[in-house]
């Protein structure tokens, strides 16, 4: 094979067109870069990419076919004080492969050097990139566009999700295959969620210091490959499989009106620090794709070891055709971006950075759900509120603040209102609707529903990190106990409040966000990082899951599904019939009653649906407001609804009603 043509300088990656292979690669500041192609033994043989058009070195390899497996190295200055760190005696991925196998994670001879190149040659231990040729046969399948008033999402990771599902085939357990089988399908209708919002897919590598540990990364938030699927979650474990495999289940999913969301990050990389191995981007151009201190070393923004810069053209197109390629190849219905705030450094934030525009202007990813988590952990990095209208924002005011409201009785009537009613006080500017604010109470990242109510404290110590890391604030009440074992009477209160938690979560006004096993009593056992637990203790119990608990919950989602001031995705007014907020007596609330009031209040919405709570330690009759009130399930039995003009609000109480 000889490469005879200088090819084109698009599509990114490889690309197979039935006669031969065309390959790009983006590097603003390499002087050369050499194609490395590999036998079935293993044997290397290197090209020149012969043209440059731009920052795009590309070139074509002709009779190549998919299968055939390729990596790069790139010739350029040594200056670590500049930020340069080409080095080609490493062996380099493709950022846009779409398929990385084999490798050794962790070797030394994958490190690119200090002061000093490291000169070992790293392609005997690096993973290699795989051309393929995508086909799948998805029908009529499209994009479903659900609205966001009516959009429920649901966030779970792929393995623990099915892992011990005893009613899906073994062998599909913990993969792709099992979101769309069957038994999942009707669990999710079941539900009644309209998003599945799927923690990291792409390629992902555990970091070095937790595999000395003898763990692994379960969460993925450590991307080696961003257009490549995970192979682990994959039945298959032929590496062309996974992809596939993700397609049936979006199409599957997506056959029973259920979004797919994907976790992407878009932050940092698997090159971590300094100390960290040179696997692609920081050999290719570490100038261009990294924030970088005046000295060359990184900046740590993202609490990774590295900071993606997302404001280098090359790079922005680069990530704009990632996104592209997961919408167009997989029917991805939208992402949520982990640590969002780097993607709007400039360093500083800005709502015009070039990412942010490019998306604005792209006719396709402008039209999909996008979802920030809005902050980093550099200067300037919390930035809640605060991104282009075209983001809705992962809402830490409403977690803490309904943690605090009910679980704490520290949060004033008014502030739980302004949770409720889709934090106006940072949302409402411009266009952004209610929906802009993702209602979470929990997520993958914190205590799960249950560990919120039975611990005080963090116990992370199978973290192997002495328990330092994860969050010290959250704002829990176990209740008098701490653990899951109780006094009866510690555990009727603990459900009392994860019935009232989700009741405030789901009926409120945004876009709720419901965490995998909180709908069915999982627990992390007190683990609030449990990043690197691929075990027990982070896979869902079904066999011993609290059925009862998911017959409440999803009630709860259709229930919501029939109110319109929940559903119409409109600011709430003063007099527009969307909502009332009444005191005990059924009278409006005064000033010093939002500032200083017990915390007991009723909330009509839509006229005809009422939610009373008493979140109280004390047992108190709450008068309902003038009408004929019907207690309705789930809280009250479908063969014996009561109707009632006082309610007797039990302490840590909360019931609906609806008007006769």
């Amino acid at each position: 094979m000889t490469l005879l043509s200088a090819g084109n300088s698009t599509p990114y990656g490889s690309f197979y067109d039935g006669k031969g292979v065309n390959f790009t690669l983006f590097s603003a500041n390499a002087h050369k870069v050499e194609l490395c192609v590999f036998d079935e033994h293993g044997h290397e043989q290197r090209y020149d990419l012969p043209m440059r058009t731009g920052d795009i070195w590309h070139g074509y390899l002709p009779n190549a076919k998919p299968g055939l497996k390729y990596g790069y190295r790139v010739h350029g200055p040594w200056e670590p004080q500049n930020g340069h760190r080409f080095n080609p005696a490493k062996l380099l991925l493709d950022p846009c492969a779409r398929v990385v196998v084999g490798g050794v994670e962790h070797h030394p001879h994958l490190h690119g050097g200090y002061d000093e190149p490291n000169l070992e040659d790293s392609a005997p231990h690096m993973a290699k990139c795989v051309v393929v040729q995508d086909k799948f046969d998805w029908e009529d399948d499209e994009l479903l566009h659900t609205p966001w008033g009516d959009t429920v999402i649901y966030e779970a990771n792929v393995r623990g999700l099915t892992l011990l599902h005893p009613e899906i085939p073994e062998e599909l357990r913990g993969t792709y295959a099992a979101l769309g089988h069957p038994v999942m399908i009707n669990y999710f209708k079941r539900l009644g969620i309209t998003a599945l919002e799927l923690m990291p897919v792409a390629h992902f590598v555990t970091e070095p210091r937790i595999a000395h540990l003898g763990l692994s990364n379960y969460w993925g938030y450590n991307p080696r490959s961003l257009y490549a699927a995970e192979g682990y979650y994959a039945v298959n474990k032929d590496p062309l499989a996974a992809a596939n495999e993700l397609r049936g289940a979006v199409k599957a999913l997506h056959e029973a009106g259920i979004e797919v969301i994907l976790d992407i990050v878009l932050n940092h990389s698997a090159e971590l620090d300094r100390d960290g191995p040179t696997l692609s981007l920081s050999g290719i151009d570490n100038r261009s794709y990294y924030w970088l201190m005046e000295n060359g070393d990184y900046q740590n923004w993202t609490g990774c070891g590295n900071t993606l810069n997302l404001s280098t053209p090359g790079v922005v197109a680069q990530m704009m055709d990632c996104l592209r390629y997961w919408v167009d190849s997989c029917h991805i219905d939208g992402f949520r971006f982990d640590l969002a705030s780097v993607m709007g450094r400039t360093p500083e934030f800005r709502q015009d950075a070039p990412f942010f525009e490019a998306i604005k202007n792209d006719p396709v990813l402008s039209q999909i759900k996008l979802i920030a988590e809005p902050w980093d952990i550099g200067a300037g990095g919390y930035q809640v509120g605060n991104f282009p209208p075209l983001f809705a924002e992962w809402n830490d005011h409403f977690r803490d603040g309904i943690r605090r409201f009910w679980l704490r009785q520290d949060l004033s009537l008014g502030g739980f209102a302004c949770r409720f009613a889709g934090s106006s006080d940072v949302y409402r500017r411009g266009d952004r609707k209610p929906s802009t604010s993702i209602n979470l109470i929990t997520a993958h990242d914190g205590f799960t529903l249950r560990d919120c109510v039975s611990f005080n404290q963090k116990h992370n110590e199978a973290n192997g990190e002495d328990n330092r890391d994860g969050t010290n604030n959250n704002y829990s009440n176990n209740y008098g106990f701490e653990g899951l074992e109780a006094s009866l009477f510690i555990k009727e209160r603990r459900r009392d409040s994860v019935h009232a938690l989700l009741t405030l979560l789901l009926l409120s006004q945004g876009t709720p966000m419901l965490l995998a096993g909180d709908e069915h009593g999982h627990s992390q056992h007190g683990n609030n990082n449990a990043y690197c637990q691929d075990n027990q203790l982070t896979w869902l119990d079904w066999e011993h899951c609290n059925d009862g608990l998911t017959t409440f919950t999803a009630a709860l989602i259709h229930l919501r599904k029939t109110i319109p001031a929940l559903t119409q995705n409109v600011w709430w007014e003063e007099g527009d019939g969307n909502v009332r907020w009444w005191n005990k007596e059924a009278q409006p609330l005064s000033t010093d009653e939002w500032e200083n009031g017990i915390h007991r209040l009723q909330i009509q919405l839509s006229e005809r649906w009422l939610i009373t709570i008493n979140a109280t330690e004390e047992v108190a009759d709450i008068v309902l407001p003038e009408g004929e009130w019907r207690a309705i399930p789930p809280f009250a039995g479908e063969d014996n609804p009561v109707v009632l003009a006082v309610w007797h609000g039990p302490a840590h109480g909360v019931c609906v009603f609806q008007k006769s």
